[in-house]
């Protein structure tokens, strides 16, 4: 069975819409785009980590 995908989910205001972002290959940060205006998101992964799942960029 293949591993599942972790991911978080973001608020983008700029376009008031959510989307999943998946960690990248490399597990060192959670890459994604706005879904209606293409901008960009990077997260970085720290060493302590975070049990929040919704995060809101600005």
């Amino acid at each position: 069975m293949a591993e599942k995908r972790k991911y978080i989910c973001v608020l983008f205001n700029c376009c008031n819409v959510y989307n999943r972002i998946y960690v990248n290959k490399d597990k060192t940060a959670y890459v994604g785009w706005c879904p209606s205006c293409m901008r960009r998101i990077r997260i970085a992964i720290g060493r302590e980590g975070t049990s929040n799942r919704f995060f809101t960029a600005q």
